[in-house]
């Protein structure tokens, strides 16, 4: 593992070189296509520098952070759009909001604001999720003795915790520095309705970058040629389609396996949910409304259905699991990472 660490400090030493050349040079050629084109040798660079990677958690998150979100943004930044523009005024904070999975808050606090309280259900949850995490990493040593449906859970939840407590790792540097950034996840397990769950609660990094790259621009197209009324769900159903395709490059990255497609039909279907979703709570307005002990459970349900039916087949397919139950002496000082992070 001592090789696989030094070969993601090659990578992100050749990153951050990168992003410099993208501040003092890039950042001076005119918007637009000229500035595209003087990008392209990066997104190169973005695109293949994973491949020197081969661990499930070093690998997928800059695999994530470089191919997914660090290009969205910078082809954003070509055209003076998107979280990049204005240019920061430091590279620092250039480096941080190009490549990595935060979202500076647009109206921070005023320093004279009433300091927030030290102990909030937040910090609470903070703590206890990384010792779930690290429970759950613990009790695969008896999954011969599991149920299969309790195995099943175990995976799902062990893909939400080790997704977001990753982002919230790499985002420490910038919180370290001063930055308020918007929240990376808001308790997805709340969701009461698959719009909630995708648009306001699931991996808020992705929703922030497929909004201005995606939705906005078909939104657009869609508004002349099926009115505003419905311009916004074939926008949905891209922002969905792109999502799937994506999860399969990173899925490409990890197993070298071509995909199947399971992955991006799953997105697919929930895509087509989302837009049902929206067309039935325009029709019946504020008229009837499902309790939240009733959605939340039916939303978290539908979502963990699916997800085995179509999303983890090709987790399973390729022994994705198990690699990464065999790499969780890293999660675990990911884990103490978080604690110590937190407790600081």
């Amino acid at each position: 593992m001592g090789g696989e660490i030094e070969k993601c400090i090659k990578v992100w030493i050749i990153v951050i070189t990168s992003l410099c050349y993208c501040y003092y040079v890039v950042a001076r050629i005119r918007k637009g296509m000229m500035r595209l084109l003087s990008l392209l040798p990066i997104f190169y660079l973005f695109i293949t520098l994973p491949f020197n990677l081969n661990s499930v958690h070093i690998g997928g998150l800059t695999i994530f952070f470089l191919v997914w979100l660090g290009n969205f943004k910078l082809i954003l930044f070509a055209f003076d759009q998107g979280p990049l523009t204005p240019l920061p005024p430091k590279l620092f904070h250039f480096i941080s909001v190009a490549c990595l999975p935060i979202k500076i808050k647009q109206h921070p606090s005023p320093q004279n604001a009433k300091p927030a309280p030290k102990v909030t259900p937040r910090s609470i949850l903070s703590v206890i999720k990384p010792l779930f995490l690290a429970l759950i990493i613990r009790s695969y040593e008896f999954r011969p003795i599991m149920h299969p449906y309790l195995v099943f859970a175990l995976y799902c939840f062990h893909v939400y915790l080790g997704v977001e407590i990753g982002l919230a790792l790499a985002a420490a540097p910038a919180r370290a520095c001063g930055f308020e950034l918007e929240p990376q996840f808001n308790e997805p397990y709340l969701a009461t309705s698959l719009q909630d769950f995708w648009g306001r609660r699931w991996n808020l990094m992705v929703t922030s970058i497929l909004r201005p790259t995606v939705y906005n621009p078909i939104r657009r197209i869609s508004t002349d040629i099926v009115g505003p009324r419905l311009a916004p769900l074939p926008a949905v159903i891209a922002s969905f389609l792109v999502s799937g395709l994506l999860h399969e490059v990173i899925f490409y990255y990890l197993t070298r396996a071509y995909p199947t497609w399971e992955v991006t039909w799953f997105f697919i279907l929930q895509g087509v949910c989302v837009v049902i979703e929206i067309m039935v709570k325009k029709a019946v307005a504020d008229r009837w409304q499902l309790h939240r002990a009733v959605s939340a459970p039916l939303t978290a349900g539908f979502v963990a259905v699916t997800g085995g039916w179509l999303f983890f087949p090709q987790i399973f397919r390729n022994g994705l699991h198990e690699k990464t139950i065999q790499e969780y002496p890293i999660m675990i000082d990911f884990v103490k990472a978080n604690l110590l992070f937190y407790k600081l």
